[in-house]
């Protein structure tokens, strides 16, 4: 068991003391863990995940300033509280809340290609542009990495965006007030998923944490697919808001 937990630690780049701190909390939010009782020695926790003692302590000590646990000497480590579940992350389900842009999230350029294609049996709605422009953009809030996301905008319009507004709006308001433009359906689609080993490093969460996916797809009068945004939220870090009546 102690081989396994060790080789899913090695496929992320994430510092080890941070991918067993997640694991730790996540033993205290699910009770695993409950509140009062007294956890596992740095010794058996060592041996249960293969790593040495120090990052263990690391962990506990990450997990101790966030006022999960108390230590005692000659006592033992206990489980003071259970997390509080930060969800200041809501992904909106109707246009306008899709539109909206948080005033204290930070949007970086990753990357930025021109000539990107896009396969028309990937979609079932509205047909592909020739190329696109694709952005691989990070979103952090109080410098915590919530977002990454792969946003592809038809070449043929993406000259009418004004620069900034790679780094400073959500994916579908790039291209819902373009002068000429018109976006006549818009999709998202959502999807709960794992964290891979390249998302677990972009997002600084362990391998296998829970995500979610999200799909927006902007389509044009033509029945053309302007904008096509592949975000991926972290699981801790985001709300689900539906709005069921009018």
């Amino acid at each position: 068991m102690a081989a396994s937990r060790t080789d899913l630690l090695e496929k992320s780049n994430v510092a080890r003391y941070i991918q067993l701190a997640s694991v730790f909390r996540g033993r205290i939010e699910r009770g695993d863990w409950p509140i009062g009782e007294r956890i596992s020695t740095v010794e058996q926790l060592s041996k249960e995940f293969g790593v040495a003692g120090m990052t263990i302590r690391q962990a506990l000590d990450q997990i101790e300033k966030e006022g999960l646990i108390e230590r005692f000497r000659a006592k033992g480590t206990f489980v003071k509280a259970r997390p509080e579940r930060d969800l200041w992350c809501e992904v909106q389900t109707d246009w306008n809340g899709m539109l909206m842009s948080r005033a204290d999230a930070e949007i970086s350029v990753l990357s930025d290609e021109v000539g990107a294609t896009l396969q028309q049996a990937d979609f079932d709605h509205g047909t592909v542009a020739p190329s696109y422009r694709h952005l691989r953009r990070l979103h952090r809030r109080q410098e915590v990495p919530f977002l990454v996301a792969d946003v592809y905008v038809d070449e043929r319009i993406e000259a009418l965006i004004p620069r900034k507004n790679f780094t400073t709006t959500t994916a579908m308001r790039l291209v819902s007030d373009l002068p000429g433009v018109r976006v006549a359906d818009a999709r998202q689609i959502l999807s709960v998923a794992s964290a891979d080993v390249e998302t677990a490093d972009f997002l600084q969460v362990s391998l296998n944490d829970p995500i979610v996916m999200v799909q927006r797809l902007a389509i044009d009068d033509a029945g053309q697919l302007i904008l096509v945004a592949n975000g991926i939220y972290r699981g801790d870090k985001v709300r689900i808001d539906m709005k069921l009546l009018t």
